[in-house]
């Protein structure tokens, strides 16, 4: 039997971190670091330069994790790039990925749209294509310049989010590895959180910023998360109890923290990175495990649960053993 496995996790972040302090002097907010730490638990974010993209950020983060894996570009087949902020309206964030790696030998390459979950949903769709023999090496990347899609008065949203990569090779092997995956969406709770604008006739029409209803995301993700992670968990036969590491998409540490406590997760078994980078959406949770990955903190033969939640509304699960 063909199974999947991550032989190796990448991450990067831009240029030097920006406190909450400088944010808020930096555009005049209504607010203090003392707000945004209680109410989210982020101190800092990492900002792109302008000219960065998406693509650039995946670069970086995938050739950390193609070494760590051992492998080369030459080895990938699969390529899927995890983002609601690529480079173009086309081609996709993963060709031109696949163009800066010098990947020359036909990988296929598309990019998945689930905002926030796109990572999850993206280890859920190479794991299939693996598991069918179809492909070998897949490189999987979520990577977010958020910064360009926030509106910089708006309190609400603009202190929440940053600018980030991570990636993880997955490669075929004959030892379990990714042990269940579940995905899912519902579209009618599409306006709690969205950028609802387009590019019409080269201007954009409708409102080209991030828009968020903060407690009805909160008490959506809250179940829904927990849903999810009950789902995966039953379809390996395991218990949560059995579970080394929660590594769930760093939006909020209340969102983290309210999760954990209904799936009766011990908080220090829950991975939490976004006091230091704040949400990147698709790039938080390969974040999250490369850094605990690389500290030594998440080992192999452990078993983590992997579970994200976004606009849409999405929202996914993983479970696998490292």
């Amino acid at each position: 039997m063909i199974y999947t496995r991550i032989s190796g996790t990448g991450s990067y972040l831009p240029g030097e971190p920006v406190g909450n302090a400088a944010l808020i002097a930096a555009h005049g907010l209504d607010s203090s670091d003392e707000w945004i730490v209680e109410r989210t638990g982020i101190r800092s974010r990492h900002l792109a330069a302008a000219g960065v993209t998406s693509s650039d950020l995946a670069l970086e983060a995938s050739r950390h994790a193609l070494q760590a894996a051992g492998r080369t570009a030459a080895d990938v087949d699969l390529i899927i790039v995890a983002t609601s902020t690529p480079d173009y309206v086309f081609p996709s964030a993963a060709a031109l990925l696949q163009s800066k790696l010098g990947n020359i030998n036909g990988a296929a390459a598309f990019d998945v749209q689930a905002v926030c979950s796109g990572f999850v949903y993206g280890l859920t769709i190479a794991d299939k294509f693996i598991r069918s023999g179809s492909h070998k090496c897949a490189l999987v990347v979520g990577a977010e310049v958020f910064s360009r899609i926030l509106d910089w008065k708006d309190r609400g949203t603009c202190v929440l989010f940053g600018d980030g990569a991570g990636a993880v090779v997955l490669e075929a092997s004959d030892q379990p590895g990714l042990l269940s995956s579940a995905f899912h969406a519902d579209g009618s709770h599409h306006g709690i959180l969205s950028v609802p604008g387009q590019l019409c006739g080269g201007v954009v029409t409708g409102d080209p910023f991030l828009r968020m209803d903060g407690q009805a995301v909160f008490k959506f993700a809250v179940k829904v998360l927990a849903d999810v992670a009950n789902e995966v968990l039953g379809a390996a036969g395991m218990t949560a109890a059995q579970v080394d590491w929660l590594i769930p998409h760093q939006a909020n540490v209340r969102i983290m923290q309210a999760t954990a406590k209904r799936l009766h997760i011990a908080p220090e078994n829950c991975i939490v990175t976004v006091g230091h980078h704040g949400n990147t959406s698709a790039a938080s949770i390969p974040l999250a495990l490369d850094e605990s990955v690389r500290a030594g903190r998440i080992q192999r033969g452990q078993h983590l649960l992997l579970e994200g939640v976004g606009g849409g509304f999405t929202w996914g699960a993983t479970l696998l053993k490292f």
